[in-house]
């Protein structure tokens, strides 16, 4: 019994005989660069997770108090669901010239002199412009109380420069600061997604 066994192989072969040693290398090779382009893609999507967050973190943090943040969410989600979409928000409240398109929608906020004001950030073919969330207070020449929303709209024709900068002791807090021909300046922060913001802001004025 033990002289059969002993002629006997007894296992799983590794590799056939008649197997070519190089398209084995060659299989290992593609599994490895497999392996590396789904850690690559992963890392991807983790960075773009974590700035995603940080966005929200830093939108958030630059409102007056997260229950005045909440309602002016739901009440820009109401607007844009009752007129139809951003691009229709934005005819209403600018108006669209011939050949106009909107390329881009932001949540943002912009610095003013009574503080970092929550709204929307519409990059078109033709203009950047930035209408707030809710409606300001503001006391007209005789003395009455209105309430308006703020509005700025800048034709891309007459911005000079778009500067991207950020806190160096924060770096995810990263403003963008747009100044005209002019010479007047416009701080926008808080984005939930800087990057795709500032580089459609950037595309748009190279083809304007």
């Amino acid at each position: 019994m033990k002289n059969q066994l002993a002629g006997q192989i007894i296992g799983i072969p590794v590799s056939r005989q008649n197997e070519n040693p190089s398209s084995s290398n060659t299989s290992l090779a593609l599994t490895h660069s497999k392996v590396d382009r789904k850690k690559k893609m992963m890392n991807r999507h983790e960075k773009k997770a974590y700035n995603f967050v940080q966005g929200i973190r830093e939108h958030v943090r630059l409102g007056p108090k997260i229950s005045e943040t909440v309602k002016g969410k739901l009440s820009l989600g109401a607007r844009i669901l009752q007129l139809g979409g951003v691009k229709r928000v934005f005819k209403q409240i600018f108006g669209v010239e011939e050949g106009e398109k909107l390329l881009k929608a932001s949540q943002c906020y912009l610095s003013t002199t009574a503080g970092p004001l929550a709204g929307l950030l519409f990059i078109s073919t033709q203009r950047v412009a930035f209408c707030s969330e809710r409606s300001i207070k503001f006391s007209s020449p005789n003395g009455e109380l209105v309430r308006f929303h703020y509005k700025v709209s800048i034709p891309l024709r007459k911005v000079k420069r778009v500067d991207p900068s950020e806190n160096v002791k924060n770096p995810s807090q990263k403003y963008m600061e747009i100044v005209t021909l002019d010479n007047f300046d416009f701080w926008f922060m808080g984005f939930l997604n800087y990057q795709k913001s500032f580089n459609c802001l950037q595309q748009a004025l190279s083809q304007s």
